[in-house]
């Protein structure tokens, strides 16, 4: 999930994090070339990978070990606050989160919500895999999560604000879901615009 666009609730939107346009703002060029770079290794809309319904994962070895702490350092190095295996061409239920840069980053492997809240909150949202696409998506508003670390233990999630919906967007990319889905009909319009425009430039 991106952090150009944060998804704090509409009402309380602020602008501290990154312009729509361009790289985030107060990043210095060393920075810029690092998202550039890992960037580049996010697969984008378009391909049939990203509407997939990833595996869940039987072997906890070192190989996975080693992809988790891959797509930790790609999503803070694109400045995201999620990534979803998927999104980097593996279909396997693995996904990881860090929801601000004092949070210990998070691997939930074949994670199921066991828990919503039936309170909602509509928010932006962005994604690395959609370039320049910034929608509104309402999600639950709390959510309980059991999933498995890199080494196969149990653990427990109950994430709220951010966070939760930081998870559920992951999650969403684990069974083939793009915020494209979740947005309203005329927002989605838009963003489908802007991909082809995207894809027409490249």
């Amino acid at each position: 999930m991106s952090e150009e666009a944060t998804p704090t609730p509409v009402e309380e939107r602020d602008d501290e994090l990154a312009s729509e346009a361009g790289e985030p703002e107060g990043i210095d060029q060393e920075a810029i070339e690092r998202r550039s770079a890992a960037l580049s290794e996010v697969v984008k809309f378009g391909e049939p990978v990203l509407r997939s319904a990833a595996s869940p994962v039987a072997e906890f070895d070192d190989e996975l070990a080693a992809e988790a702490d891959r797509m930790i350092g790609l999503m803070r190095d694109a400045i995201g606050v999620g990534l979803a295996a998927t999104q980097l061409g593996t279909l396997r239920r693995m996904l990881v989160f860090q929801v601000g840069s004092e949070a210990e980053p998070t691997v939930l492997v074949n994670p199921e919500i066991e828990w919503r809240s039936e309170d909602a909150t509509t928010a932006e949202e962005g994604c690395l895999s959609l370039p320049g696409v910034h929608v509104d998506v309402e999600r639950p508003t709390y959510v309980r999560v059991r999933a498995q670390d890199s080494a196969g233990e149990p653990i427990l999630v109950e994430a709220s604000g951010l966070e939760a919906r930081v998870i559920q967007h992951e999650m969403d990319h684990l069974d083939g879901v793009l915020i494209l889905d979740r947005t309203p009909r005329d927002q989605r319009k838009e963003a489908m615009r802007t991909l082809r425009e995207r894809l027409e430039a490249a």
